[in-house]
């Protein structure tokens, strides 16, 4: 297994959530990996992901509560 950075490939990191029924609100990421030197699809695949998710809300319920505003 060679890590995608050494191998030259384009890569991406979003946040998709919290895991539900565990360790209070630990945050799930999603890695997309994109082909060689086509950066551009890989972030237009990125926008949509995160324009799917604009209404989810990305805080942990624990602080969420405690939150003053």
């Amino acid at each position: 297994m060679v890590n995608v950075n050494l191998a030259g490939l384009p890569a991406l990191v979003l946040p998709c959530g919290f895991v539900e029924g565990g360790v209070a609100g630990l945050p799930v990421g999603i890695q997309m990996i994109g082909a060689a030197f086509d950066e551009e699809k890989l972030l237009k695949v990125g926008y949509i992901f995160e324009q799917t998710l604009q209404n989810y809300r990305f805080v942990p319920p624990l602080i969420e509560d405690d939150t003053p505003w």
